[in-house]
């Protein structure tokens, strides 16, 4: 019998996995030297100035970020509905609305021509997500926010190492961007995220509320020579920080980014190649010579095809392929669809690829045999095998 070929794994070596040990040998644990190497390490690699600040998951970031902005109740960010909810739930947690906008049918990122008829005057920041690892059109986004003067926070959970215009997502001109490390991620430390800004007031408000509101560093009080037991809680913060455990992962997982990048970006190229002529919309690539993080993959069954997108992913399950879906979108889920009063028609595009898209497995220790049992199964399914 074929073995199960699932839709994600995380690419572990050697090198992590003795940064770990050390880490438990040194008797650091939680926040400490690991965790700023780690920050260190992620400033330098994207430049431009920023620093650089690790959190437990990019959901902390985002939320820091967006305190950190000065987000306040009744207060609007705008977003797209084709997300996780971790999204536009940390637009809640600070007792703001987040505003939905549609997606373009074929990057499935945020549609930037349906933005500015969503800004009103509570309007206070633009929220894209850089859908599978494609950069959204931030030029647009940025050129909106400019002239409405808003604040610009990146949702760049898939985007490492994702390049817009030749620069690296992180290095642009918004306000914040946000990335995460968890399992299924480019790079993975399990749970994790890290929080980019070149903007030292933000940066210095997400650091005191990363861990409950303190004024000081918590690695700088435990290991200063002098005694350091004071400090003083300024503001009611959060537990966001990262551990060395994660850390430790996350140094060596980023030193491998780019080959990680190039084993995907092969992947993906086999899959455009052979599901060429197949009853499929294959992925938006990246326009002029920009790097796409292939994150995911994800393919759109095309009207013709007789089978659903559901009894599509149940055959290639039954055939020991792991397929996904990204993502439900937000107006159809219970929460958001009965809090806003969101209906199907306000969201074409994101409702009409919902039906369709299919995540099909793309990771750095999947095989060229474990990839090619994977088209041969999509084409059976579709009915379109020699």
């Amino acid at each position: 019998m074929n073995k199960f070929i699932p839709f994600a794994l995380p690419d572990i070596g050697e090198q992590e996995i003795a940064e770990v040990v050390d880490s438990l040998r040194s008797g650091w644990l939680t926040t400490g030297p690991k965790t700023k190497r780690f920050e260190q390490d992620f400033a330098e690699f994207v430049g431009n100035g920023v620093e650089a600040i690790a959190v437990n998951s990019a959901t902390s970031g985002l939320h820091l970020a967006l305190e950190a902005i000065g987000i306040e109740p009744g207060d609007e960010v705008i977003t797209t509905v084709h997300t996780f909810t971790a999204t536009a739930e940390v637009i809640r947690y600070l007792g703001a609305n987040p505003v939905f906008v549609d997606i373009d049918l074929t990057t499935l990122n945020i549609d930037v021509t349906k933005i500015e008829a969503a800004i009103t005057s509570r309007t206070k920041a633009i929220m894209p997500v850089h859908f599978a690892g494609l950069a959204c059109d931030m030029e647009a986004i940025l050129q909106i926010a400019q002239k409405y003067q808003l604040k610009v926070i990146e949702d760049a959970a898939h985007a490492i190492p994702t390049t817009y215009q030749g620069q690296l997502i992180g290095s642009l001109n918004s306000d914040v961007t946000v990335y995460s490390f968890y399992a299924t991620k480019t790079i993975a430390t399990g749970e994790g995220g890290m929080l980019v800004t070149r903007n030292p007031e933000i940066a210095k408000r997400c650091r005191i509320m990363r861990l409950h509101g303190i004024n000081r560093d918590a690695f700088d009080r435990y290991t200063a020579t002098k005694p350091s037991w004071y400090y003083e809680i300024v503001a009611p913060g959060f537990k966001y920080n990262m551990t060395d455990i994660a850390a430790s992962l996350g140094i060596h997982q980023l030193k491998k980014v780019w080959e990680l990048q190039k084993q995907r970006k092969a992947i993906a190229n086999r899959y455009d190649l052979e599901l060429a002529n197949l009853p499929l919309h294959l992925p938006a690539k990246p326009p002029n010579e920009d790097i796409h993080s292939w994150h995911l993959y994800v393919i759109r069954l095309d009207d013709s095809v007789k089978v659903s997108r559901n009894t599509f992913i149940a055959q290639m399950a039954a055939k020991g392929i792991g397929c996904s879906v990204h993502y439900i979108p937000l107006h159809l889920q219970p929460y958001w669809r009965d809090t806003y009063n969101l209906r199907t028609e306000q969201f074409p595009c994101a409702s009409y690829a919902y039906e369709r898209i299919v995540s099909l497995p793309i990771y750095t220790k999947m095989t060229e045999s474990d990839q090619i049992r994977i088209i041969e199964i999509v084409k059976k399914n579709l009915n379109c095998s020699e």
